[in-house]
């Protein structure tokens, strides 16, 4: 397991390490991403999907499941927001299907601790505030 910590000052820099970070992503891939309120999450995931070939606003899908964004003819890149749910044994079991799996990466803010959806992810990341626009990133692989 690769980890490793950056320093961003501002949005900017944030947005290019999502897009460093989408890099290394493949078909089928989970980023899980963590921090709280405010902390750059949709900023390090809208530098990715940018960088993934998404064209469209990407914005935060906090007062519904998820966004899906077409980047491409063959990619879909899913963000998805899990504050609200307290866990996906309530859910209906196919809530996921269209943001998780073939043709599509997916980035899953407030991912639920010990979901099984979730076993594989490719990549978690860690965003905290450190005053002003500044933010440490820990971004775990593997």
């Amino acid at each position: 397991m690769a980890v490793r910590i950056v320093d961003t000052s501002d949005p900017a820099e944030t947005e290019s390490l999502g897009a460093e970070l989408a890099g290394s992503l493949l078909e089928g891939d989970v980023v899980l991403v963590r921090g709280e309120l405010g902390s750059g999450k949709t900023t390090l995931v809208r530098g990715a999907a940018r960088a993934l070939g998404v064209t469209d606003p990407v914005t935060s899908p906090s007062f519904s499941i998820g966004h899906r964004y077409r980047a491409g003819s063959e990619l879909t890149v899913s963000h998805l927001d899990l504050y609200r749910l307290s866990g996906l044994e309530q859910e209906e079991p196919a809530l996921l299907a269209d943001y998780l799996g073939a043709g599509r990466i997916a980035f899953v803010e407030w991912p639920l601790d010990d979901e099984r959806e979730f076993a594989s992810a490719r990549m978690r990341v860690s965003l905290a505030h450190r005053g002003n626009d500044r933010r440490r990133i820990e971004v775990v692989e593997g």
